[in-house]
């Protein structure tokens, strides 16, 4: 028989929205008081059109006094240059650690070359007032730029001299990220869209920010780590089971568009999120990306971080309280204690203990465990037992 969800059931996420509205509102009475922050601002089409001339126009003035043009913009690869807000997530700290790139130097001479041709490209897309995927940008000149890893990174370079959100660009990411439940929305283009649950969930679109009219009367939202779980919730009729709920999945590290919905989400509906990611090192490193953002995105954060999302699962210390049969569990290789120790020194660690308390209860272990691994308790024990439980008990951190 299966187990109906009452309203009681919700009590518990409900006293944690309670709570995160609270704090949402005490956050937004404070302010950002750092002026010295990177902080990308999304700009008219005339107002992108500008920067990118003053960035041309600055390579003519070196020319024109004889010397090598340089390209300068906050580095995206250093520590040095990030801040840690609990609030916010990882921030880009300005001229902190500067990278450059010379006309001049052999090395970047290419990759000089490479940026200008991007800003070309962009430029006629917001001139035009079309839209392009990266991945639309990259086979018009392929030879040129070498491969789609090039690209994406000159386009986030571009994005965080200009300091313009990518959407501003007019250059879009390929959504892989899929989504399903109690959401309707319309896109930029008039279409209505409905993510009711059924064996098939939506593509979430490649321009989050053109969405509108966005209703919902879901609990609460849970971010799905892997494509094979969140098949598997939809195909076992989670969302019918704990009606009304939104399910959305990365298909692993999320890409752009995923993270722009999942804070649209919150930005609008103002739920609860919780994420079920695998209980290994990369799992927990996909759930921070979510939640606090990531080092090369940090000067963006603000609008794409979501620092209100809890860990629901699969926790480090369920193996041991479930009884997981030691046949399904993974031991950690040298690289899972690498990342293991690499993550345990974030700057986020220290404000979340109870995450830090797990992430030394699989360092203590030394194993990691897949979602699917719930599976040697019953087939259906993820929907049926351990998920419903959680929220209905709280069992998040």
């Amino acid at each position: 028989m299966e187990p109906s969800v009452r309203v009681d059931d919700f009590e518990a996420v409900e006293r944690h929205r309670a709570v995160l509205q609270q704090r949402l509102c005490v956050v937004t009475e404070l302010g950002d008081v750092s002026q010295q922050l990177v902080r990308t601002e999304p700009l008219g089409s005339s107002d992108v059109l500008k920067k990118i001339e003053n960035v041309v126009k600055e390579t003519l003035t070196y020319l024109a006094k004889g010397e090598a043009p340089v390209i300068t913009f906050d580095k995206r690869s250093s520590w040095e240059n990030i801040w840690f807000d609990g609030n916010v997530g990882l921030q880009m700290v300005s001229d902190s650690a500067m990278s450059k790139v010379k006309c001049e130097c052999p090395r970047s001479i290419h990759r000089f070359a490479l940026i200008l041709k991007a800003l070309a490209m962009i430029y006629k897309l917001v001139q035009s007032n079309t839209y392009a995927t990266k991945r639309d940008l990259y086979y018009n000149e392929s030879q040129l730029f070498g491969s789609q890893m090039i690209l994406d990174g000159i386009i986030n370079d571009i994005s965080c001299m200009l300091k313009v959100p990518r959407r501003s660009l007019h250059v879009l990411s390929t959504s892989k990220g899929c989504i399903a439940g109690d959401l309707c929305y319309t896109e930029e283009d008039g279409n209505r869209v409905n993510c009711a649950c059924n064996s098939t969930a939506v593509l979430v679109p490649s321009n989050v920010d053109g969405i509108q009219n966005l209703k919902s009367a879901a609990k609460f939202v849970l971010v799905v780590e892997k494509d094979a779980t969140f098949q598997r919730l939809l195909d076992d009729d989670f969302c019918t089971k704990l009606f009304p709920c939104i399910i959305i999945t990365g298909k692993g590290v999320p890409d752009l568009s995923t993270r722009l919905m999942v804070r649209k989400l919150w930005d609008i509906l103002h739920i609860p999120a919780f994420a079920l990611v695998d209980a290994d090192p990369h799992g927990i490193e996909i759930m921070c990306i979510y939640k606090y953002g990531s080092r090369s995105m940090s000067f963006d954060a603000h609008s794409l971080t979501v620092p209100i999302i809890s860990w629901l699962g699969l926790l480090p210390s369920d193996i041991q309280r479930l009884n997981i049969p030691k046949e399904v569990l993974i031991p950690l290789t040298n690289n899972d204690m690498r990342k293991l120790s690499k993550l345990q020194k974030r700057p986020y660690v220290n404000c979340q203990p109870l995450w830090k308390k797990e992430m030394e209860i699989m360092e203590t272990c030394k194993v990691k465990a897949e979602i699917q691994a719930l599976e040697s308790i019953s087939s259906d024990y993820l929907t049926r037992v351990y998920l419903p439980n959680k929220l209905k008990f709280g069992g998040w951190i």
